[in-house]
C-alpha cells in the first residue's frame, strides 16, 4: 500500500551492508528487514555483554559471551524467512579485503570514529552512498553521504559516555528512513548532516548542516 507491487518487488533484489550489530545494528536490522530488503549482511565481531541488552533489541541474557552477528542474524531470519542474512565476526577492514559483493549501500552501526573512515573510504571507492549514524547520551547524528565526505570530521579517540536507549531507536530509525527512500528510489536528499538533541530546557530540536564536497 505504501509503494506498490513493483517497488517492493524491486526491495527484493537489494544488498545492504550493516556495519556493527550493536544498538544502531539491531534497530536498523529490524526496520529493514521487516519492509522487505532482499539481502542484508551484518559485520561485527563483538561478543553480546550484559550491559548492552537495554538498547541492543535482538539480544537478551541468553546470548551473553555470543558473537552480536551472528545472534543478530538468526533473529532477523526467524522474523523473515523470505530475505538473506549473513553474519561475518570480522572487523571491517578484514571483511572488505576479501568481499566481491557489489553493495546497494552500506549503513554505519558503529560507534568508532576511523571504522568510520574506512567505511568512507570504501565507499567512495565503489561509487556507492553510505549513511552515518551515531548517538551519546541524548543527543545523535544521521547523514545521508553521497558526494561529501567523512573526511571533513575529526577523526579522535573519544572517552565514551553513557547512551539513552530511545535515542538509539530515534536514529536508527532515521538511518532506516533515508535507507528505504534511497533503495525505492524515492526523493532522498543528501550529505546534510542532521543534529538530533534536548536543549537545556528539555526541549527536542533537529538541526540540520550541509556538508559540501571533499
Amino acid at each position: 500500500m505504501l509503494w506498490g507491487k513493483k517497488i517492493q518487488k524491486n526491495l527484493s533484489s537489494k544488498k545492504v551492508l550493516i556495519v556493527g550489530s550493536g544498538g544502531l545494528g539491531c534497530s536498523v536490522a529490524l526496520a529493514l528487514s521487516g519492509s522487505g530488503i532482499g539481502e542484508l549482511d551484518i559485520v561485527d565481531f563483538d561478543r553480546v555483554e550484559e550491559h548492552n541488552i537495554h538498547r541492543q533489541l535482538l539480544f537478551n541474557l541468553d546470548d551473553s559471551g555470543k558473537f552480536k552477528s551472528v545472534v543478530a542474524s538468526n533473529r532477523v531470519e526467524q522474523r523473515n524467512s523470505e530475505i538473506e542474512v549473513n553474519a561475518y565476526t570480522l572487523s571491517f577492514e578484514e571483511y572488505i579485503k576479501d568481499c566481491k559483493i557489489n553493495y546497494d549501500l552500506v549503513i554505519d552501526a558503529t560507534d568508532n570514529l576511523f571504522v568510520r573512515e574506512q567505511i568512507n573510504a570504501y565507499a567512495k571507492d565503489k561509487n556507492i552512498p553510505w549513511i552515518y549514524g551515531s548517538v551519546e547520551e541524548f543527543n545523535g547524528q544521521v547523514c545521508f553521504f553521497k558526494d561529501a565526505s567523512f573526511n571533513i570530521f575529526a577523526t579522535k579517540e573519544i572517552e565514551p559516555k553513557g547512551i539513552a536507549a530511545p535515542m538509539v531507536m530515534q536514529v536508527a530509525s532515521l538511518e532506516a528512513n533515508l535507507a528505504l527512500r534511497y533503495l525505492a528510489q524515492l526523493p532522498i536528499n543528501s550529505d546534510i548532516l542532521y543534529y538530533l538533541y534536548y536543549n537545556s530546557e528539555g526541549e527536542f530540536e533537529i538541526k540540520k548542516f550541509k556538508l559540501g564536497e571533499k
